[in-house]
């Protein structure tokens, strides 16, 4: 009985450890000169352009003119 529980353990402990080996692997390290790259060109005035666009409130004619025909 003692000898099952202990194989158990072992097998449990070598399914986790491969398990883990696996994820591990899977994943690899981010390529710094890309994300260097990705960082730059977020930071770049063409990428920030379009958000500063986005900030700017629409300008209406002071006039009152909205095309609409007031008569």
């Amino acid at each position: 009985m003692i000898t099952a529980v202990i194989i158990a353990v072992f097998v449990v402990g070598v399914v986790a450890a491969a398990l883990s080996a696996a994820a591990r692997r899977d994943r690899r390290a981010p390529d710094d000169i890309a994300s260097f790259r990705r960082q730059i060109d977020a930071l770049s005035p063409e990428a920030r352009r379009q958000t500063s666009d986005r900030m700017k409130p629409s300008e209406r004619s002071a006039s009152g003119d909205d095309g609409a025909d007031d008569t």
